[in-house]
């Protein structure tokens, strides 16, 4: 699926920033993650990364590529501005998930967090071995986790990290990273294509590791789709 490169702005985002009526700034704790962030135009700060449960960079449980420690990006921004209340925006969120082939599936590694806003927010789903994912955990697959929904204004605001795992019995491990572009880009898709949310861009969110000696993000570019279902 061919993306568009956007300056595209959401003003719902920048009017909302003014009346924030989340926890004050000098309420919010410091945490070593959000110093690994970044502000996109019309957005609040967003973590680069996928977080463990201790607040550190995923990575890929291990998996060595090519030689280097895999870290997982965020690589899908969504944004709601038709929920009534933050339960509506994830109950639609899910469905729609659902809908576009991506419904909640047993078998994945779980206990991560995204940061948005100074704030950080445990994964969606959260069962005790669910992602969203295209197929069963015994087939290669698509699979993610969505984080938030973050407040700003009336905006419900999500990030989301999709990859995807190549699964082959005979091999040991059986379930390898195979690509984080093609995950976020056919979950996108498939949104776009049913449901109310809807491709509207993309931004950068500068993640992409291409010249680090340790880690890698693989074939990511460095770039979130943005997702906005209207009112």
């Amino acid at each position: 699926m061919a993306i568009r490169s956007t300056a595209f702005i959401c003003a719902a985002f920048l009017a909302g920033m003014a009346s924030w009526t989340g926890p004050a700034r000098s309420q919010i704790l410091p945490h070593p993650a959000f110093a690994d962030a970044i502000t996109p135009p019309g957005f609040p700060s967003i973590g680069k990364w996928m977080l463990t449960a201790q607040g550190i960079p995923s990575d890929w449980l291990g998996e060595i590529y090519r030689g280097k420690i895999l870290r997982e990006p965020i690589n899908v921004i969504i944004v709601d501005d038709a929920a009534i209340n933050r339960s509506d925006a994830v109950a639609r969120l899910i469905a729609s998930a659902r809908q576009a082939g991506y419904p909640i599936r047993l078998g994945h590694s779980v206990g991560y967090q995204g940061m948005i806003g100074g704030q950080l927010y445990s994964q969606l789903p959260k069962g005790w071995d669910d992602a969203f994912s295209n197929e069963i955990f015994e087939l290669s697959n698509n699979h993610g986790r969505i984080f938030g929904p973050h407040l700003v204004g009336q905006t419900y605001l999500f990030t989301a990290a999709f990859s995807r795992e190549r699964v082959d019995p005979f091999r040991w491990p059986g379930h390898r990273f195979a690509s984080f572009n093609q995950a976020r880009d056919d979950f996108a898709e498939r949104m776009s294509r049913n449901t109310a949310y809807k491709v509207i861009g993309s931004v950068s969110l500068d993640n992409a590791l291409m010249d680090n000696p340790k880690l890698t993000t693989g074939d990511h570019d460095g770039t979130a789709i943005v997702l906005r279902n209207g009112p």
